[in-house]
């Protein structure tokens, strides 16, 4: 056994190592209730975990199993479900009584349908966890009634309802992965409803082909008659660690049933081997969480069959990681023809050393081997290599979401490719559009499908219908696979690099890409507006963007008011510029906010027009305009001529000759005139081809810009708008350093001033205090200062001089000084 130490260093190591990752981000994010992405709810207060789905073969009925019922929706309306009728499934009191007898919570007590597959074309057979005492039953699909009693379910459906497990029915048998026992302890993969000479198969529990396992999904694949099972377990083979989780795939023959002697009704055709999802230089992310099947294309053969599947990982380093691997089918039969490891029963270790082999494990036919043959697949049924991720490298990585389950398409878009796009479901609630591009994986949206995060979920695709059906706690949603109406303009539905949409030149829409529409504009793999929109006319929009948000917009403020300019993003891929004609924004004057917004002062020089850009992949696009004007009670009209700058706009867009972009994404031109009168409210701008109405904040503004190939433009107001050239303050300094000096040079006088006088108050003969002169006076010589007392205060308020602050006597000297 290897040191425990020494695995943790190479951990560390290996999180070093790992390379910086792209940040994923939705290029449009639609949260709950947005009106850009209209989505259809199904919920009733008395209907809970409707997180089994199965859809019907046209795509009209959606079959839900939920908390003690199961539901038959109709989803042939594209705007609506329709619950057509409802099947009570409920246990009795006494099960009630007896599963909260054995410490079970009465919630989890319910029955919780876990298994919901068409039997044949009349029937469907459920399962459920019916009080921790699994029942199945058959039931009409038509009628949705079931027959009185129901059968035993144990080794077809879980005990806990809190228990992943996975189920098909293939040509009427029941494959299943689940748990045989209440604890949870027996993990068995079975085969169920056999009948003639076939019967029920399940794996030996003795013989530990299953470590404590979490079921994940099930595929049939027809050429192959082989049933693949996807699950995580602990991997024995790894000794150096305690419970060191693995991504396993193992087959089983349809053809098998069970060997003559040994393995007597058990698998004879039952292989393991791990799946590895790891990039070079990284740890591998070793717990897989969901996988879903793409069949190979039209005309191409069964082994080009793709498992694309989220994985997670059980270490720190990757911790809130998920990664998206693809698995070739090809390459998983080349790992089970391989050779096998081999467990030595005595010690229970697995070792790789060369032996004779007798038969290969997982070929089908094995039921008729000898007894040697069957005892070399019992006890080598791992494989020795691990199924390796297509190119070797994982096909999505993210570090901002974490993905619980996922559905993939082929999509064939304009160009006659085929593109995957990917629907991810992450546990925030989100669910992620992407499509895989050579250059990496492009998330095209996301939309909110559910509020609070949920540990049980399901997503369900029908491609007819153009739905993803996502089963919640809360309810079933419906999620149209494409939403093309949303984007208004040409180079909007370009950059959105959505396989499903198109640009029509003719409707002048953004539409499904589909075998009746020729000629889409359309650029998946480098979304390029120039080329892709090259036959389409900028010059006039009727509408600006899916907000309609306005344009040319009037904003009156006062001097030194702090003004916020708001402008709203094209996508979250976009970066937002601000300009304003003949000017440079200083960042001394302006603050650019993460919002994309605009903050300054207001002041003579920062008033007039300011104009907001979007530029994604090269493509820039003119997103609000703003008038910011002085409040003035009287005007004048004084023409001020504006040229705007020629090195604004990005060479490899369309814009690249027009100076002011239009309406979204219109290339018209700078409004030549504009003239407000005193009194008005309203401002008309117009010219031969040009119309630009705007009003008051918090009114509509609407612009049409339908001339090009101007490059000067007039502007006439109301009041003088200032040329957006640096100002001159250079008069301003001087005379400010003029007072400066000023002040400095009073300050200093009155200063040295100050010192003076104290000076000859120090050197000057002393006055006698009042109090004490006056005691050593005669009588009479009091009266007569009484006398001159009054007199001074008569000649004080006749005459009333002050000096410096301080009242005078009669004579003109201070008071209280020898004269």
């Amino acid at each position: 056994m290897e040191n425990p130490s020494l695995l943790s260093l190479t951990v560390a190591l290996l999180g070093f190592l790992s390379p910086c990752l792209t940040k994923l981000t939705p290029r449009v994010s639609f949260p709950m209730g947005t009106p850009g992405r209209l989505l259809t709810r199904f919920s009733s207060h008395d209907v809970g975990n409707t997180t089994t789905l199965l859809l019907s073969e046209d795509g009209d009925m959606l079959y839900v199993g939920a908390r003690d019922a199961v539901l038959a929706l109709d989803v042939s309306y594209k705007d609506a479900i329709i619950l057509r009728s409802k099947l009570d499934w409920s246990p009795s009191e006494k099960d009630i009584e007896q599963c909260s007898m054995k410490g079970k919570k009465m919630i989890d007590c319910s029955n919780f349908i876990r298994v919901l597959q068409f039997l044949n074309t009349t029937h469907i057979y459920a399962c459920g966890t019916f009080a921790f005492s699994p029942r199945c039953t058959y039931i009409n699909s038509e009628t949705l009634t079931m027959r009185l009693k129901a059968d035993e379910g144990r080794g077809r459906c879980p005990y806990d309802p809190y228990q992943r497990n996975t189920a098909i029915i293939v040509d009427g048998e029941l494959y299943t992965g689940t748990v045989a026992d209440y604890r949870g302890n027996r993990p068995v993969i079975s085969r169920h409803l056999s009948e003639g000479r076939r019967v029920d198969l399940k794996l030996d529990d003795t013989l530990g082909w299953l470590e404590d396992p979490t079921f994940i999904r099930s595929s049939f694949i027809p050429d192959e008659e082989k049933i693949y099972f996807f699950f995580s377990e602990v991997g024995r083979e790894y000794d150096f660690i305690d419970k060191f989780i693995v991504s396993r795939v193992s087959q089983i023959c349809m053809s098998d049933v069970g060997g003559q002697r040994t393995l007597q009704r058990r698998w004879t055709t039952f292989a393991k081997a791990q799946l590895l999802c790891q990039a070079d230089n990284e740890l591998p992310y070793n717990v897989i969480q969901d996988i879903d099947t793409l069949p190979p294309a039209e005309g191409a053969p069964a082994d080009d069959t793709l498992f694309y599947g989220i994985f997670t990982s059980q270490w720190s380093v990757n911790s809130g990681r998920s990664a998206v691997c693809s698995f070739r089918l090809t390459d998983i039969k080349s790992v089970f023809s391989g050779n096998y490891k081999v467990l030595n029963r005595d010690t229970l270790q697995w070792s790789t050393r060369v032996q004779e082999k007798v038969t290969n494990p997982g070929e089908c036919g094995l039921h008729n081997a000898s007894d040697n043959a069957l005892r070399f697949v019992k006890e080598n049924f791992l494989a020795d290599d691990s199924v390796r991720p297509v190119g070797r490298s994982l096909t999505m990585l993210s570090a901002e979401h974490n993905y619980s389950h996922l559905t993939v398409q082929r999509v064939l878009a304009a160009n006659n490719r085929d593109y995957t796009v990917l629907f991810l479901l992450t546990e925030s609630g989100y669910l992620h559009k992407a499509v895989l591009l050579q250059s990496g994986a492009h998330i095209i949206e996301e939309v909110q499908v559910f509020e609070q995060p949920q540990p049980v979920k399901s997503l369900k695709l029908s491609i007819p219908k153009g739905m993803i059906y996502v089963g919640t706690s809360e309810g079933v949603v419906s999620v149209p696979t494409a939403n093309c109406s949303f984007y208004w303009t040409c180079p909007q539905c370009v950059l959105a690099r959505d396989p499903f949409c198109g640009w029509d030149p003719a409707s002048r829409a953004c539409v499904e890409a589909s075998n009746t529409h020729a000629g889409l504009c359309q650029d998946i793999d480098r979304g390029n507006v120039e080329e892709a929109c090259n036959t389409v006319s900028f010059t006039h929009r009727a509408r600006f963007g899916p907000n309609k948000l306005p344009a040319g917009e009037l904003v009156s403020v006062s001097l030194n008011e702090v003004v916020q300019l708001q402008c709203p993003a094209a996508s979250q891929l976009s970066q937002q510029l601000w300009e304003r004609p003949n000017s440079r924004l200083s960042s001394d004057l302006y603050l650019h906010l993460e919002d994309g917004s605009l903050s300054f002062v207001a002041s003579p020089a920062t008033l007039g027009y300011y104009l907001c850009l979007s530029t994604e992949n090269g493509y820039q696009q003119t997103m609000a305009i703003f008038h910011v004007k002085q409040k003035s009670s009287t005007m004048t009209q004084i023409p001020t001529r504006y040229t705007w700058p020629e090195a604004h706009h990005i060479p490899t867009t369309n814009s690249v000759a027009r100076p002011w972009p239009g309406l979204h994404t219109s290339l018209g031109t700078w409004p030549k005139t504009t003239e407000t009168r005193l009194g008005e409210t309203e401002a008309t701008l117009s010219n031969r081809d040009t119309q630009v109405t705007t009003r008051q904040r918090g009114r509509n503004v609407t612009l049409w810009t339908e001339e090009s190939g101007q490059k000067e433009a007039e502007f006439r107001d109301g009041e003088p708008l200032l040329s957006a050239r640096a100002r001159c303050y250079l008069k301003e300094l001087v005379v400010v350093s003029v007072l400066l000096v000023l002040c400095l040079s009073l300050l200093i006088t009155m200063f040295l001033y100050v010192i003076r006088q104290r000076c000859r108050s120090r050197t000057a003969p002393q006055a006698v205090t009042p109090t004490r002169e006056s005691d050593r006076r005669t009588p009479v010589e009091q009266e007569a200062l009484k006398g001159n007392r009054f007199l001074s205060k008569r000649n004080e308020q006749a005459s009333g001089l002050v000096c410096n602050g301080a009242l005078t006597g009669s004579n003109g000297h201070l008071p209280n000084t020898p004269i």
